[in-house]
């Protein structure tokens, strides 16, 4: 599949868009910082990483909506303290201003995180990002925990990138994570890549969580291995929680066009197990549903 088909694609399943829980918009000065970060991606993952959507925002917007991404959720997370509630002012501000846009947030264990958080959920955020590997902290954080607690009474998702992929930091590891998910059983986690690279255990925290999610970001793309990289088991075991998998695509950082993550998608709704209600639910339904608010 090409991105000139996907909208013919959606339109055979009866869908009336795609609704994507993990795309990335960001100040411009950060923008660049992280595209800065990803040209140097042969020295900080071994390969390289040509930005696809390496194009100014009015463009990139333009091309969700040729794509036919109806709703999204544009992400942001701090890599350092001071950052999150300015990034919050600014995807408030985004988000207000762009159709489809879904407000977010994003959050960092420091003084008065959780106060900045319960503004950005007065506020209307539907959705929040919290990058445990850029952030490089600990998301057992004390400070953290009355942001987590106030987000699992709220029901707003958390979109947690905490697995080791594309590398480990000091705090990642879906095993530290389950730590606060042992201590916050009704938070609405959205476990992001599902895990990678550990996508058994991402879907064991899955079954054993009735409110934890997984998103399908650079899951199974032929792109660094990642479509080798799934279990065995992979479509059997997403059978039996597939109104918990989300559409999410990294875009605009991804190295290849949005329709390679489809096409993934695609073929594990070959299994009969799941089939076309499974594809309804993983790029419309499911992460509509989520950022519904």
């Amino acid at each position: 599949m090409k991105d000139a088909d996907v909208p013919g694609f959606v339109a055979g399943l009866g869908l009336p868009g795609l609704v994507d829980v993990h795309v990335h918009f960001m100040p411009d000065a950060v923008q660049r910082k992280v595209w800065e970060f990803f040209d140097r991606a042969p020295e900080e993952y071994g390969t390289e990483w040509p930005i696809r959507y390496r194009v100014p925002a009015p463009e990139r917007l333009g091309i969700l909506r040729e794509l036919g991404v109806r709703t999204f959720a544009p992400l942001v997370y701090p890599h350092k303290p001071g950052m999150a509630a300015w990034l919050n002012d600014w995807v408030l501000d985004f988000a207000a201003r762009t159709p489809g846009a879904v407000p977010t947030a994003t959050l960092y264990p420091e003084p008065g995180v959780a106060d900045y958080l319960a503004e950005a959920l007065a506020a209307g955020a539907r959705c929040v990002k919290a990058h445990v590997l850029v952030g490089a902290y600990d998301p057992r954080s004390p400070e953290l925990d009355p942001a987590w607690g106030l987000l699992a009474e709220a029901g707003v998702p958390v979109v947690v990138h905490c697995g080791n992929g594309p590398a480990a930091g000091p705090f990642t590891g879906l095993d530290v994570f389950e730590q606060v998910l042992a201590r916050h059983p009704r938070l609405v986690a959205v476990l992001a890549h599902a895990g990678a690279p550990d996508h058994a255990e991402a879907l064991d925290l899955v079954e054993r969580y009735p409110r934890v999610h997984l998103d399908t970001t650079m899951v199974g793309v032929p792109f660094n291995s990642a479509d080798r990289r799934l279990p065995a088991d992979w479509t059997a075991r997403l059978a039996g929680v597939a109104d918990r998998v989300a559409l999410g695509s990294d875009f605009p950082n991804i190295p290849y066009d949005y329709a390679v993550q489809l096409d993934a998608i695609a073929s594990w709704a070959e299994d009969d197990r799941l089939g076309v209600p499974f594809l309804r639910a993983v790029l419309h339904d499911t992460p509509a549903r989520l950022v519904a608010g």
